[in-house]
């Protein structure tokens, strides 16, 4: 199967949103509990893109098969070499290696903006896949917010992991990372 990362464009969002709608619907993978629009993925993807952060698109025979992103992981300006990422598969393209595809190129394409730290807040602590593909791209287990989630009449526990991007705190960063105010 043949798998290509692209950055992604307005055109895609309406696709995204069928990706992430099953997310919001039937899982506890999100804490959003209504299916956003196609102008509210839309405008998500405009904040993205005004932080200069990469959106990528996963396409396997022309159609997209999942998404990731980088954005914002507080909005205080000292947070402004740190980013929290997202990535999402389409229910019948898991288990194929794109997810990893993603991350990888997701982490290429920080490097440049110097960034300097990626947070992951996975939800669940039953979501084994996830930390796995975390743990083999070079993230740590930071913490655990327990009980920090309540969705389908549960509570859920938040992991959070960390990795360095590029230099990480070895070195004093060169640019002005994120434009938090």
């Amino acid at each position: 199967m043949a798998v290509t990362i692209r950055p992604a464009k307005l055109a895609d969002m309406a696709r995204i949103c069928e990706i992430y709608a099953y997310y919001v619907e039937n899982t506890v993978i999100t804490y959003e509990e209504t299916v956003p629009d196609v102008d509210e993925m839309q405008q998500r993807f405009f904040d993205i893109h005004s932080h200069n952060m990469p959106y990528l698109v996963a396409e396997v025979e022309g159609e997209i098969a999942g998404y990731a992103y980088a954005s914002v992981f507080r909005t205080r300006p000292a947070y402004r070499y740190c980013v929290e990422h997202s990535i999402y598969l389409s229910q019948n393209h898991q288990g194929h290696g794109i997810g990893s595809k993603l991350m990888e190129a997701l982490i290429d394409a920080c490097l440049p903006t110097g960034i300097r730290q990626m947070v992951a807040v996975i939800s669940d602590t039953t979501n084994h896949a996830s930390v796995a593909l975390h743990e083999k791209f070079g993230f740590t287990h930071v913490g655990i917010l327990k009980d920090s989630g309540f969705k389908f009449n549960r509570w859920i526990n938040t992991i959070i992991m960390q990795r360095p991007i590029g230099d990480g705190a070895a070195s004093l960063p060169t640019g002005k990372g994120l434009n938090l105010k």
